[in-house]
């Protein structure tokens, strides 16, 4: 960061960029009022959620950023607020990205040299430029963003319902203000009308079917993105979504990724991170707190994380605005030395213990896999049962077996979510959940000595059904001394999918048993001692994922469902465990 900043910022609004096909996009530009005593390089973000809002600022305030040296550009994408154009979510990233790039390395003042930043979509339109090649782009910065853009719908075959419908109900009410901008009264009813079917969405709209026929989304004409999305999951073919992977083998920038463990992009943020440094692409970083998506406070959820896991104060050091200056004074201006050649690439906030530990990569060294079995006498059902979690590889025990009914799914409380706001994010309270007969609950004894835990977490599952086709969810809860039972992370299987997406599974067998791996992302966390470990086993975590209808049909396009009975096995001959990345030296 400049120790001496100008006083003054210029800003001109609604600046005109053409693209290559002759729409115009505007945008926002914050200049330092020096002067023109010299050129500057250039921080661009693109967004879809409006530079004049204060989104626009949420990430890296633009005036403070000016005043420190940088041009800073905000830009409407094309359809949106104030840029010309129609909006399909990512369809014209990698072509306006790379012509707004062009045009950022060209505006008066402008040394040349442009860097990218922004969170979630804003963060997607980074990548998308570098993936298509802008040669002006010299560094990023994409925060809580994912790495293909199926991520970005769906988990594992399994659509991320609750994020795909309010998401696009939001874009709708952006989309409104454009369809109506000279009819008052118009548009006020077409406010009114997004705004109630978003605020329904609590009151059973979620709970609307077919999916791919939401009424809400029909009316404002944002319902193709939804549909597109579920006909290629349905069909295997993804080659006509806007939102391929990352090109990974062409890009060649510093990154500073940045996420949380409650994000709901976590994977995609580690697989950006991981996947260039295998490249040897230079100056890469890795910074993940204990946030959520879009939130940085030291209060997520239900657990205070102390004044130092806040984006504002990290590790009493520095703010994540001014580290992200830190980063382009680095790659941009060529300031060194710099703390990015110091410190290890990997900044990461561990959980219970409350700390920020560094490492040289991505999963840290020093961690080895420990499984933790599942164990009962046939009743685990709810924490009240007798399902209990151990070392102890199991001998002869029974199976333990629910009744998943889609009808009365068990509900989404916290975890990596991106809901109606309504559904709180993060480390919340799963008493409710462990409360049902249709969740497995498995327990660890107290722990009489720390267990630290970090890196990548899945969980192995010897399960049937009664149905052609279902879903089984995994989760890993930390579990307080006074019962608080605090999700970690956790992940959803459709047995469909159980063979991975490119080659769907034929239909189950009523009662033959299968094998499953439940990817349940990543975690730090300490479980300290007099805490126990816990994974709980059920078969939906609705809003957040479709509910399974439990038929062998698609699941988004009819209605048609059914009860399944469940069972999950844990004896010699099919043990079933939670493989976890503990410590070396810590016990077992």
């Amino acid at each position: 960061m400049n120790l001496q900043p100008v006083s003054g910022v210029r800003v001109d609004l609604d600046a005109p960029a053409r693209m290559r096909d002759g729409v115009t996009l505007r945008a926002n530009i914050y200049r330092p009022d020096d002067g023109g005593a010299s050129a500057h390089p250039v921080l661009l973000t693109r967004m879809p959620y409006g530079k004049d809002l204060p989104i626009g600022a949420s990430v890296l305030d633009p005036v403070q950023a000016a005043r420190r040296g940088y041009i800073v550009v905000v830009q409407d994408v094309r359809g949106a607020f104030a840029s010309e154009g129609d909006w399909y979510p990512l369809l014209h990233e990698a072509a306006d990205g790379v012509d707004t790039v062009a045009w950022a390395a060209q505006i008066p003042g402008s040394n040349g040299s442009v860097g990218m930043y922004g969170a979630s979509y804003f963060g997607q339109t980074q990548w998308a430029a570098a993936s298509a090649g802008a040669p002006a782009l010299r560094a990023m910065a994409p925060m809580i963003t994912w790495a293909d853009g199926e991520e970005a719908a769906l988990r594992d075959g399994v659509l991320e319902w609750g994020t795909q419908v309010s998401w696009l109900l939001q874009q709708g009410l952006a989309q409104m203000f454009r369809r109506y901008p000279s009819d008052p009264q118009a548009l006020g009813k077409a406010v009114y009308s997004v705004t109630q079917a978003y605020d329904s969405l609590v009151s059973g709209n979620y709970e609307r079917l077919p999916l791919d026929q939401y009424p809400a989304l029909l009316a404002l004409d944002l319902n193709a993105p939804l549909a597109d999305t579920i006909r290629a999951r349905d069909t295997g073919d993804y080659n006509g979504l806007p939102h391929g992977p990352q090109n990974y083998d062409r890009i060649a920038l510093p990154m500073m990724h940045i996420s949380g463990w409650y994000d709901v992009f976590l994977k995609g943020t580690l697989k950006n991170y991981t996947e260039m440094r295998k490249r040897g692409a230079p100056g890469q970083s890795l910074i993940i707190g204990p946030w959520t998506h879009g939130r940085v406070d030291p209060l997520i959820g239900d657990i205070y994380f102390g004044m130092a896991s806040s984006g504002a104060l990290m590790d009493y050091q520095i703010d994540l605005m001014s580290l992200h200056l830190q980063f382009f004074d680095r790659w941009l201006k060529g300031q060194q030395p710099s703390p990015f050649d110091r410190q290890p690439p990997v900044k990461y906030f561990l959980m219970g213990a409350n700390i920020w530990k560094t490492a040289g990569s991505w999963p840290p060294e020093g961690f080895a896999e420990q499984r933790w079995y599942l164990h009962s006498g046939g009743r685990a059902n709810t924490a009240s049962g007798d399902g209990a979690l151990s070392p102890f590889a199991p001998q002869a025990e029974p199976a333990d077996g629910y009744t998943y009914d889609p009808a009365n799914p068990t509900p989404t409380i916290g975890g990596a979510t991106l809901l109606h706001s309504f559904y709180r994010a993060g480390p919340i309270d799963q008493t409710p959940i462990e409360r049902r007969a249709d969740t497995l609950v498995y327990t660890s004894s107290a722990l009489e000595r720390p267990l630290e835990v970090t890196g990548p977490v899945t969980v192995t599952l010897h399960v049937a059904s009664d149905a052609p086709d279902t879903d089984f969810v995994a989760r890993l809860v930390d579990v307080y001394p006074d019962g608080r039972a605090i999700p970690l992370t956790d992940g959803v299987t459709r047995m469909r999918y159980r063979n991975g997406l490119e080659t769907p599974a034929s239909p189950m067998e009523p009662g033959a048993a299968y094998i499953i791996t439940v990817d349940l992302w990543a975690t730090a966390n300490t479980f300290l001692p007099g805490h126990r470990i816990r994974l709980d086993v059920t078969s939906s975590s609705f809003p957040r994922w479709e509910r399974n209808l439990n038929t062998g049909q698609s699941n988004a396009t009819t209605t048609a469902m059914r009860p399944a009975r469940q069972t999950v096995l844990h004896d010699a001959g099919h043990p079933s465990y939670v493989s976890l990345p503990v410590a070396l030296g810590s016990p077992a």
